[in-house]
């Protein structure tokens, strides 16, 4: 799904997106609202991973929802 897609559907999507990032609250996915450099910065802070990690994270996630 291409990420126009996906920040349509945001509101469905953002159970997947608990699964793979559990770490992630409620009140941070709503806040994130879709925007893909909001999700790839929250991943990062997270996670503590790489920019360009997180990023990929987000792209093969995207790709599956």
């Amino acid at each position: 799904m291409n990420w126009d897609q996906v920040k349509g559907k945001w509101k469905q999507a953002t159970g997947s997106a608990k699964e793979k990032w559990g770490k992630l609250t409620d009140d941070e996915l709503k806040q994130i609202d879709g925007n893909r450099d909001q999700l790839v910065g929250k991943v990062q802070e997270k996670y503590g991973i790489a920019k360009e990690e997180a990023e990929n994270q987000v792209n093969d996630w995207s790709k599956s929802v």
